[in-house]
């Protein structure tokens, strides 16, 4: 007789208002997505770098806070950073420190190019490109298998969690999962940078993505593949024109369009078979609360927690200014320690 198929815990799938309350002294969406960068004593963390070679030639480099020896049992937990992020980035630092302080093994793994070196091929990474995440993970689970398994996505990382974890159901390669502010519908969030003071930010990532590109046209011969106007790199000063031109050119899409169309993580949410838990934003600045999904989105086994504020990967609570406290920091491991050591 088949065992039975494992059903979602009680409770747990659907929208549900969070327990966040927001710093009386950050008021507004801005200043909540903004102190982390601007004023977070990010936390010191001594982290081991380490250099996979990936089967198509190309390279991944990974942030260990620490290598777990391969009969252990504690939570391993996999961090997929945001656009132009990596193990520096405070959202990232922070989670890490706390992983490392509850005797966890956190691992960052670095989208290509991200991990302070151009990486080799002429691909890139993107919002929907799940390869890389889906291939470590069962690298992990080979090296570790006693250890519970379980990944944190953050902004365009959540996008690439969510939709791996929607493409491989049943099967998904972690036990539990977290999902911090995913742009899950692309165009709609791609359009809502460019209102707004949201600008401020897309113009801070254009500004990245084409410092990194510039970059790596040094080492890797990309202009054939490009579709840049005119006036090259410096005529792009949106999204979506960076997209049309440069991400969907370099991964097979016909245009930003059809990048955005192919790789939102919104259409998989309904596939997820695995505990995961979404925590956005209502005034998050990278996209609208109509676009926060609803509870018809969902399978049974995701659990979408909602705050009214909390900006965009922010979610910054406390009474005094001089020890804000990351709630984030405080609300990650909780949920996976009941996915990963309660309910073993």
């Amino acid at each position: 007789m088949n065992p039975a198929a494992p059903v979602p815990p009680p409770g747990h799938g659907g929208v549900f208002p969070s327990a966040f309350r927001p710093a009386w002294w950050l008021p507004g969406p801005h200043l909540q997505t903004c102190w982390p960068a601007l004023a977070r004593r990010v936390p010191r963390l001594a982290l081991t770098s380490e250099r996979l070679e990936l089967p198509d030639g190309d390279v991944l480099d990974l942030a260990w806070t620490g290598r777990p020896k391969p009969a252990s049992t504690a939570p391993l937990v996999v961090v997929l950073h945001g656009l132009e992020g990596s193990a520096a980035s405070p959202y990232a630092a922070g989670l890490l420190s706390a992983l490392a302080q509850r005797g966890w093994t956190g691992v960052l793994m670095h989208f290509r190019g991200c991990g302070g070196t151009p990486n080799r091929l002429a691909r890139s990474y993107h919002a929907g490109e799940t390869g890389d995440a889906a291939w470590l993970l069962e690298q992990l689970a080979q090296r570790h298998p006693a250890a519970p398994l379980a990944a944190v996505g953050f902004s365009l990382g959540g996008n690439v969690l969510l939709k791996l974890l929607g493409e491989t159901g049943a099967d998904a390669p972690v036990r539990a999962a977290v999902a911090v502010c995913p742009p899950l519908p692309l165009a709609a969030c791609a359009a809502r940078l460019e209102r707004g003071l949201s600008r401020i930010y897309q113009r801070y990532l254009v500004t990245q993505l084409k410092s990194s590109l510039r970059t790596k046209q040094a080492a890797v011969a990309l202009h054939s593949r490009l579709r840049l106007p005119a006036a090259g790199l410096a005529d792009l000063h949106t999204l979506r024109a960076y997209d049309e031109a440069v991400t969907a050119p370099l991964h097979g899409f016909a245009g930003a369009a059809e990048y955005y169309a192919r790789c939102s993580a919104l259409p998989w949410l309904r596939d997820i078979a695995v505990p995961v838990l979404v925590v956005q934003a209502a005034d998050d600045p990278f996209m609208g609360p109509e676009v926060l999904p609803g509870s018809g989105d969902l399978s049974p086994w995701v659990r979408s927690e909602v705050s009214t504020r909390g900006g965009h990967v922010g979610f910054i609570s406390g009474a005094n200014p001089l020890q804000p406290r990351y709630w984030l920091e405080e609300r990650v491991p909780v949920y996976l320690a009941a996915q990963l050591v309660e309910a073993a």
